[in-house]
């Protein structure tokens, strides 16, 4: 099988092979971030490293293409390989886009490798670490999903261990097969809705970071259906619950790897640099138009609110600020410091366009030396509309559409990614947008139906 291969490619698949895999999936996203693929065979793993697998955009949403348009191909990264836990025959390769000789401007991995590669150009690595949350429920499509354990109907059901003990199966499945990967779990638990779970694994580089996010909603989903569930990627799916964050946190290195953003001199006593503090600064700068990215649903908004929770708080950011280990701020600098944590990324977003946005944002504030100036340690969800305004804090974005507005009024939007991303992105939610206002809810009939 291998034999007619050369080079690095047969030295891939033969390491595969040898491990039982018989298929790539070359692959890559869409605008969503949902993975896309074509299998082959291991023996044809040379011609589709070349492009041989051909994808007509336009039937697929947010890659602008039109129906005449040369087709776009996947070249897999050949050292990015992950064999799938959950099917060991297969092996999942994240690929970037080509139109023939040339790269696909609009391919949402080469968007986040221009920016990492600006980064580069500085002398950093961008580290990201991303903190997963979603739902495991009952797959039942007659009636309304339930906790993936029918005991866990609890009003505060935050860190609960019978909870977890009641889904150890499946969620040890997921644990171990994110270990098995070499992801390195480091804790994982039951989160503030039934039903609902959070692993958190050491980071890496964003690139890196980004493919594994894509996989795992992938893998997690696998697995819960060999249980007889689903997992649920919904920000929002219950409105007297929390919803699923997927929280960046982030930091820069320098060549050698040291870590850019501690500091054990702040005057601040945050733990941070000022590099970390400029980075900041930037990333609060464009907050509105980060937030149609990172928090891309209609149903996103629906967690980016005070309250709507049986335990009290969302724990979910509304205002565009920062604090030390406050959670109220959507820049979060954690207790140690050394990294910040932008909390109003979901378990929705497409990755790559996310952190390539926050990215560019970060280096915008490096470069011009921007401050965020102090850090925010109080409650910032009892201040008033006259201490926030004083204090010079803004909302950030409560629905899509105002969302939308703020990213196409943003001209750093389209310079990270490129006209064709950025015209299809906006049209895309716009739709959504749209699509959604239009919509009669059931809301609506209850309250309105027979109102007068």
């Amino acid at each position: 099988m291998v034999t007619t291969l050369t080079g690095r490619t047969a030295e891939v698949a033969e390491r595969l092979a040898a491990s039982g895999v018989k298929y790539a999936a070359i692959s890559f996203v869409d605008v969503h971030g949902k993975p896309k693929a074509k299998m082959v065979p291991l023996g044809h793993l040379e011609q589709a490293s070349r492009g041989s697998e051909m994808f007509t955009g336009a039937a697929l949403d947010g890659v602008p293409q039109d129906v005449n348009d040369d087709e776009v191909a996947p070249h897999p990264d050949l050292d990015a390989a992950i064999i799938a836990p959950f099917n060991r025959e297969i092996a999942w390769f994240p690929g970037d886009l080509w139109i023939g000789d040339t790269p696909f401007e609009a391919c949402s991995r080469q968007i986040l490798k221009r920016v990492t590669a600006d980064a580069a150009g500085l002398g950093y690595t961008f580290n990201l670490g991303i903190e997963t949350e979603f739902f495991l429920l009952t797959d039942d499509r007659e009636g309304v999903p339930q906790p993936a354990s029918p005991d866990d109907d609890l009003a505060k059901p935050c860190y609960d261990l019978r909870s977890m003990l009641h889904n150890y199966g499946v969620v040890d499945e997921i644990v171990s097969a994110m270990n098995e990967l070499g992801w390195d779990v480091y804790s994982f638990d039951h989160e503030d809705g039934n039903g609902q779970f959070e692993t958190d694994f050491t980071y890496t580089d964003a690139v890196a970071m980004a493919d594994r996010l894509v996989f795992f909603r992938m893998m997690v989903g696998e697995i819960a259906r060999k249980h007889g569930l689903f997992a649920s990627w919904m920000p929002k799916p219950f409105a007297d619950r929390t919803g699923s964050g997927a929280h960046y946190n982030m930091s820069l290195a320098d060549s050698s790897g040291v870590n850019l953003f501690a500091a054990d001199d702040d005057p601040r006593g945050c733990g941070l640099s000022t590099l970390g503090y400029q980075f900041t600064a930037g990333v609060l700068r464009h907050a509105s138009a980060i937030c149609a990215v990172i928090a891309p649903t209609v149903n996103s908004y629906k967690r980016l609110v005070k309250q709507g929770s049986m335990s009290g708080l969302t724990w979910a950011p509304i205002f565009a600020c920062y604090g030390d280990n406050n959670r109220t701020n959507m820049m979060r600098i954690p207790r140690g410091g050394g990294r910040v944590e932008c909390r109003a990324a979901d378990s929705a977003s497409n990755p790559y366009l996310g952190a390539a946005l926050v990215l560019a944002a970060g280096l915008e504030g490096i470069r011009e030396g921007l401050d965020p100036g102090d850090p925010n340690r109080d409650n910032l969800y009892d201040a008033s509309e006259r201490d926030l305004a004083e204090r010079g804090i803004g909302w950030l974005p409560r629905s899509l559409g105002e969302a939308v507005d703020a990213l196409e009024a943003d001209p750093l939007v389209r310079k990270v990614f490129g006209d064709a991303m950025f015209t299809s992105f906006v049209t895309e939610k716009r739709a959504e947008w749209d699509s959604y206002t239009a919509h009669v809810s059931s809301w609506e009939t209850d309250r309105y139906l027979r109102f007068w």
